[in-house]
């Protein structure tokens, strides 16, 4: 750790907010910030470090909120920038630092920028997108593939051309190589980071430049793909060599601040070493997240070791790590039971305040929110349409936060929320987890209290323990001292010496200290102890 305090977010514990669902000021149906603002008390008495803020910008809607018309500005939907200047003041004075998504790959086809573009390559943003002729029978560029599904092209009727995308039709890809592009996406960093704001979430950095030559993707040879650009090798249309040279010119904008910090997602199917290099030396990111479990069901210890294992103090960068977040189906519901058990999310949340790596919260996790089922005459999520049931299921992510099981709505809006509030959220709701000491809520506040309060937690080192496929196990230490951590990731009551060997217990859940007999820890319990 530095003394001046500028890589704060190592070992921080960071809390994200999906602004759309946390909190409505107006009664419109809408999260809003000022919502936010009214709300950060809650936050703070947490005891996390920052805040992440998905994004408030001017939207076209396609994709709630990632398919920015104007990155410069609040969507009145969401405020205004005096509005965020509050949210920002508060917040500071709280003791929170403050991270906004920055969109750095794609617009929405509603921008400006776009707009301009389809009048041709003379046009004064001609070439800030990816656009392409079609072969000579009229098809498609090459075989890139959209991750939501079919061709990663769609053909325009003003231009003549195919543009690409990595997404819906609706979010055309920037070309990001071109140095126009840069400075106009850097432009817009240097607006928020000189507004006050601590760092950047940065989307899908890694997709930000294709092939120049728009080469066509080698096959996986996967025999079982679960979306269809799993069957290809992403060489070509992100990952790229080039988009180093970007990350470098974002860092460099960054460190003429102090204590601003970058966090990257990195898309992909195999992330982690795609990660490390984003994150490598004094030129890259700060760090990149990873979601731990995967689609694993139900999670497993030898799984999950490997995972954190693969990110050890010997790999480049810093790793930051998460159970669930706004993309993707919330951790309990993901990896755990059928059955539907309190201590499994109550589980998660101590394993990722325990590892080696800055801790991710998403909102909800601490109140131990499963995902929400929602029918499909709910669903807004355009993807969560296309694959209804199955995959890319966000919305059950993005239902509104549960504030009080007491009030309509459980306290999120006075109004008709734009998600509806899922029933099996009202049990769990903020406020009737206040009173309870034994909540998810109340461990929560306890494990970061715990981390804060340990170094060896914070930065400190990891050596795993071999304890099989059930029991995840891992030391963290530092020149102080040294803290064993012991998770029991079945349902079922396994007879150990694990409670026995250590005197000093700092937190337990699940143990079971016989007379007469050895500990037993019970389903989902844990131990951490020195």
């Amino acid at each position: 750790m530095s003394t001046d305090g500028s890589d704060w977010w190592r070992g921080a514990v960071l809390y994200q907010i999906y602004p759309l669902s946390f909190a409505d000021s107006n009664g419109d149906g809408w999260g809003d910030l000022p919502g936010i603002t009214h709300r950060l008390d809650y936050i703070a008495a947490l005891g996390v470090d920052g805040i992440w803020l998905s994004p408030f910008y001017c939207s076209a809607w396609t994709d709630y909120g990632y398919d920015t018309t104007d990155q410069k500005n609040v969507d009145p939907r969401c405020g205004s920038l005096a509005d965020f200047d509050r949210l920002l003041a508060r917040a500071h004075a709280l003791g929170l630092k403050v991270l906004v998504d920055q969109v750095y790959t794609y617009t929405s086809n509603r921008h400006p920028w776009f707009l301009s573009s389809r009048n041709g390559p003379a046009s004064p943003h001609g070439d800030w997108y990816v656009w392409a002729d079609p072969k000579p029978d009229g098809g498609v560029p090459n075989n890139w593939v959209s991750i939501f599904g079919g061709p990663a092209w769609s053909w325009d009727m003003s231009r003549r051309q195919y543009f690409m995308t990595h997404f819906l039709p609706e979010m055309p890809h920037l070309r990001v190589e071109n140095p126009a592009v840069q400075e106009e996406l850097l432009g817009i960093g240097l607006f928020w980071l000189d507004r006050g704001v601590d760092g950047f979430r940065l989307d899908v950095i890694n997709l930000a430049v294709v092939d120049h030559e728009l080469r066509d993707n080698p096959s996986s040879w996967e025999h079982r793909v679960i979306l269809p650009a799993h069957a290809q090798k992403p060489l070509y249309d992100g990952n790229r060599p080039e988009a180093l040279n970007f990350v470098s010119r974002i860092r460099s904008l960054a460190d003429e601040q102090e204590g601003r910090f970058l966090l990257g997602e990195i898309a992909g199917r195999a992330p982690m070493s795609m990660a490390q290099a984003y994150t490598e030396g004094q030129t890259g990111l700060h760090s990149a997240y990873f979601v731990l479990g995967g689609d694993q069901s139900p999670l497993t210890a030898s799984g999950l070791r490997s995972e954190l294992e693969a990110w050890s103090e010997d790999a480049q960068g810093w790793p930051t790590w998460s159970f669930s977040n706004h993309d993707i189906v919330r951790g309990p519901t993901r990896c755990g039971p059928k059955e539907p058990d309190s201590a499994f999310p109550r589980l998660l949340m101590a394993i990722v305040l325990a590892a080696r790596g800055t801790a991710l919260i998403y909102q909800g996790d601490e109140l131990g929110l499963p995902d929400a089922q929602l029918a499909y005459e709910s669903l807004r999520d355009p993807a969560s349409r296309r694959f209804y049931p199955e995959h890319l299921q966000r919305d059950g992510a993005r239902t509104p936060m549960p504030w009080d099981s007491t009030l309509k709505n459980l306290g999120f809006t006075k109004g008709s929320p734009w998600l509806p509030v899922p029933d099996n959220h009202k049990g769990l709701a903020a406020a009737q987890q206040e009173t309870n000491p034994d909540s998810t809520l109340a461990l929560t506040r306890a494990l970061i209290a715990l981390r804060k309060a340990h170094p060896a937690l914070q930065w400190g080192s990891v050596q795993f323990e071999d304890l099989g496929d059930h029991v995840l196990g891992f030391t963290r230490s530092d020149e102080n001292e040294r803290i064993t951590c012991i998770f029991n990731l079945t349902e079922q009551t396994i007879p150990s010496d694990y409670a026995a060997r250590w005197p000093n217990v700092l937190l337990e859940r699940g143990v079971d200290r016989r007379e007469g007999g050895p500990p037993v820890l019970g389903p989902y319990g844990f131990i951490l102890a020195c």
